[in-house]
């Protein structure tokens, strides 16, 4: 049995998320959340909300033990891309894109 959460839209590149991500797959969610406790970046914060709401999911949805929990998947995907330019020299413009993703986080039950 797993559980999942989810958070849409948040207003942080993917890559920088997936980077953090990668630290806490396959980890305990203890472990996990003392991981991303002490990362002293703004997609470690945004992870540690997903994961403190898929372990709430798995507690209160599915009677899942919180000690035998780990992190299956960590993900950040892509969201939509805000579009700006700014002004460059001669009337050129150049283009800013302002990142935006979707993490995920799913535990599952250790056996």
């Amino acid at each position: 049995m797993e559980a999942r959460a989810i958070a849409k839209y948040v207003r942080i590149s993917p890559l920088k998320v997936n980077y953090i991500a990668k630290e806490i797959r396959g980890k305990n969610v203890d472990e996990a959340l003392a991981i991303l406790k002490f990362t002293p970046k703004k997609g470690a914060k945004e992870l540690e909300k997903v994961l403190s709401s898929a372990i709430a999911n798995a507690e209160n949805n599915f009677d899942l033990d919180r000690d035998n929990l780990y992190v299956k998947e960590a993900y950040a995907n892509d969201g939509p891309t805000m579009k700006r330019w700014r002004p460059r020299s001669q009337g050129r413009a150049y283009p800013i894109l302002k990142r935006s993703s979707h993490i995920g986080v799913v535990v599952e039950e250790r056996e």
